[in-house]
């Protein structure tokens, strides 16, 4: 039984992935370990791509409890090494033994990377059901997270205190508050944006220097560490991206030479409007139908964000092409020298900027003879955002009541503001 490696706290050692972290010269907490919730019964779902942290979350989580918790208390489970749900199961039941031998009432499960478990919703509903699990937090995570929302649905009414918890790679913002050590000015609502770009100048040397190493490290942990220790991003971190990504393709049975093809054409798109048609007539691929599933495996990674169109009455028309950005510039460009395909800085900061307003807001785009690069549906305001790399103003349409031009020096200054 791989019990005690996975919890060396339980005979006072230290844990492997804790260290390693406290030893880094730039290292942060993050915000999403204070948010799972710990209160029994729950059961917490924790998703996000590949490589933004999850596990050292968890483990940092588990240091936490460590200072005030019995050790044997804590119960970690590294799922991708288990064969099935019934291993699972006789884990859960060996640990649940010894804790009731052990005199514990209260325990917190942690179970990484759960989705490498087929049906393992049967090993932790089995076990919810016949009350195993009523004096436990348990928290599961996952990289596929469409996958394990679904899988969500296999507990109604089961989930306790229990939350979900989106881990995604660190904003501009987030970038600027734990790795560089500033704070910016915050945008409060969409309508005072231009307040907290006026705030933000007071930073902009630091803002401006910064956003040019996001642009290669993105919000990804060992990225970042690997351009603030060794002053560049190696290849150790893209490998390990990319091997996790390969991975989860070939496990949903997505060929990896076809998903190559619809990686290699979306970079070439550079941010244009695609449909599911021209997606197969550009690849290998037979239908539409098929195309989609691939893009849909993307976006349920985390890879990619998918914008719809939006008219001028604010409306999402989805039967529209699509705009398809990569979620993070460190994603953007280890894709693009998977594929063998050139970075255009137009669409990788277009990518940023859309990006980062999909997490807070109903994000689309509009195209006509002209083109609204992000359009923003808030209270009943349509905002329009234009990403200008170059020279020229590109012209507002007229139905366009808020048009917000963001050219090389303002878009550093307006992603430092959206907390």
């Amino acid at each position: 039984m791989q019990m005690e490696r996975w919890n060396p706290w339980w005979t006072g050692d230290p844990d492997p992935t804790y260290l390693a972290w406290s030893m880094h010269r730039v290292r942060w907490v993050p915000d999403e370990s204070e948010q799972v919730s710990l209160k029994p019964f729950s059961l917490n779902f924790v998703s996000g791509p590949r490589q933004v942290g999850k596990t050292t979350m968890l483990k940092l989580l588990i240091n936490r409890l460590l200072q005030h918790t019995n050790p044997k208390a804590i119960l970690y489970v590294s799922c991708d090494e288990l064969a099935d749900y019934k291993e699972l199961g006789e884990t859960l039941d060996t640990y649940l033994d010894a804790k009731a031998s052990w005199g514990v009432k209260t325990s917190y499960i942690f179970l990484d990377e759960v989705t490498f478990v087929n049906e393992w919703w049967r090993a932790v509903k089995a076990r919810i059901d016949d009350g195993s699990l009523l004096y436990s937090s348990v928290t599961v995570t996952g990289s596929a997270s469409m996958e394990l929302l679904k899988q969500r649905e296999m507990f109604p009414g089961r989930r306790g205190h229990g939350v979900d918890v989106i881990m995604r790679p660190l904003s501009f913002h987030a970038y600027l508050v734990k790795v560089v050590g500033i704070k910016p000015a915050v945008i409060e609502d969409i309508g005072s944006l231009r307040r907290a770009i006026e705030a933000n100048k007071l930073y902009s040397q630091t803002i401006a220097r910064s956003f040019r190493t996001y642009l290669e490290t993105g919000g990804f942990p060992p990225a970042i560490r690997e351009l603030t220790e060794h002053g560049r991003v190696g290849e150790a971190s893209r490998r390990a991206f990319l091997d996790g990504l390969r991975g989860d393709w070939l496990r949903v049975g997505k060929n990896e030479s076809t998903m190559k093809e619809v990686i290699s054409y979306l970079l070439e798109a550079r941010a244009a409007p695609v449909s599911w048609l021209s997606i197969a007539k550009n690849t290998s691929i037979t239908s539409p139908h098929t195309a989609r599933s691939y893009v849909d495996v993307l976006k349920d990674l985390m890879t990619v964000i998918i914008l719809s169109y939006i008219d001028p009455s604010g409306r999402t028309i989805h039967r529209k092409n699509r705009k398809i950005h990569f979620s993070d510039p460190f994603i953007h460009k280890t894709l693009a020298a998977y594929c063998g395909q050139k970075v255009y800085e137009d669409a990788l900061i277009e990518g940023v900027v859309a990006s980062h307003l999909a997490r807070q807001y109903n994000t689309g785009y509009w195209r006509n003879k002209t083109e609204v690069d992000c359009v923003v549906v808030e209270e009943g305001e349509i905002y329009g955002f234009e990403v200008k790399t170059g020279m020229g103003q590109p012209p507002s349409p007229r139905w366009l009541k808020h048009h917000i031009v963001l050219d090389k020096e303002t878009t550093p200054l307006f992603l430092a503001g959206l907390g």
